[in-house]
């Protein structure tokens, strides 16, 4: 992918303390260079171990125009694949999940072992060696059941970061989840607004009636004197005492992002929903409810919410220029059973009205943008998140990318 001639100029003209320049959501060679420079060299959560019990089971995950094949082999590892043939470049896997006994491609038939070894490229002569045209790997990780997949040869840094974070989200019982619902709400705008507007809380309490009413952090002052009484009602019901924790390129160093904040909701919420009440079953260990909420990020690109009885996943996807997919996932305890432990429209109904308004928020935001008179503003202090954000992203496309797996 070329980089565009003139990035370096554009990237010194970014201040600190001011959005980034119009062109970085507005050009299409930007955008391309993002897709190969950034998410390409990127951890991005694709899913969770509970969508692969069995032998043969894959899931597929696309950004931009890639395509990752997450599967589980025979003996029950997992593996990660870039979803191109090794002949003509055809997507091997065209449905978003399924089964296979082996990976066979649709258009010639080549046909891959599940680990991504190439078992036979049909009708290509006796001097044709399979061993050289298996499958181009990707990078994977597995953290208490959550899949990070890296096209890169070279992927950050990672496992230091989950080491730590480890013991601190280890009483959800992450491992121990299933998908109860997931939703796309689709937004003309590019990658980065939507990423950006998730970094703050800034917009929280104009745009956002309903969350308002039971999250503190969009009210940094009044959330402040809620935590010493929180942190004791967490360690009640079997959280860590340590309630804050940032490493990697979220604490000024190098590598991925890991981010975890425990934060009260107001008094009368449990959980959040709309009355305040539990929606499911407890996560994990848990012994009741708190009041809090955890902020976790895994990356820059992967961001989780986890109540006392579920988690909700985001995902903010490039489809292209000013095109990307809002993708929300609802987690809860593998054993509970809708109908009976949980209701889903009850489950969903506060991220989904929320992600109605960040549609229109974002969309609002792009439409601005576009305008020739936009200029860079400042940001606020509660948007620190997007001048972290804006850091680790000019830092990585600043340099030469890495190699890709397929180099």
């Amino acid at each position: 992918m070329n980089r565009p001639s003139d990035l370096d100029t554009l990237i010194a003209r970014h201040q600190d303390g001011l959005a980034l320049p119009r062109e970085f959501y507005t050009r299409q060679d930007i955008y391309d260079y993002d897709i190969a420079a950034y998410w390409n060299q990127s951890w991005i959560w694709v899913g969770h171990e509970s969508q692969l019990p069995n032998p043969g089971d894959y899931i597929t995950f696309d950004y931009g125009q890639e395509s990752i094949i997450v599967v589980r082999d025979k003996e029950g590892a997992l593996h990660a694949h870039l979803n191109v043939c090794r002949h003509r470049g055809s997507r091997v896997c065209t449905e978003s999940a399924g089964n296979a006994r082996v990976l066979v491609c649709p258009y010639h038939a080549w046909t891959f072992e599940l680990s991504g070894q190439l078992r036979s490229g049909r009708a290509m002569g006796p001097d044709f060696d399979p061993g050289k045209w298996g499958l181009f790997p990707a990078q994977l990780r597995v953290f208490q059941g959550l899949i990070f997949v890296c096209a890169s040869a070279d992927a950050p840094p990672i496992d230091a970061g989950l080491a730590d974070l480890a013991p601190l989200t280890a009483p959800f019982g992450l491992d121990r989840l299933k998908i109860a619902h997931s939703a796309s709400y689709p937004v003309p705008a590019n990658w980065k607004l939507a990423v950006e507007n998730y970094m703050e809380c800034y917009h929280c309490a104009p745009s956002h009636k309903e969350y308002a009413r039971s999250h503190t952090l969009k009210a940094p002052h009044e959330m402040e004197g809620l935590m010493e009484p929180l942190q004791a009602r967490s360690a009640a019901i079997g959280l860590p005492t340590d309630i804050y924790h940032t490493s990697g390129a979220a604490a000024g160093g190098a590598g991925a992002d890991t981010y975890y904040r425990r934060y009260p909701l107001y008094d009368g919420f449990e959980t959040g929903s709309r009355d305040g009440t539990a929606l499911a079953p407890l996560l994990g260990d848990l012994t009741g409810f708190d009041g809090g909420a955890t902020d976790l990020q895994i990356g820059p690109l992967n961001n989780f919410l986890i109540y006392a009885d579920h988690v909700v996943g985001y995902r903010f996807v490039p489809r292209g220029l000013q095109e990307t997919d809002i993708q929300i996932v609802w987690l809860v305890h593998e054993d509970a059973e809708e109908g009976r432990d949980y209701d889903v429209d009850a489950l969903t109904w506060l991220w989904h009205v929320t992600s109605l308004d960040d549609e229109r928020i974002i969309r609002h935001n792009q439409e601005g943008v576009n305008s020739q008179f936009f200029q860079p503003g400042p940001l606020n202090p509660m948007e620190w998140g997007i001048q972290s954000f804006y850091e680790g992203y000019l830092g990585l496309i600043a340099k030469p990318p890495a190699r890709h797996a397929a180099e």
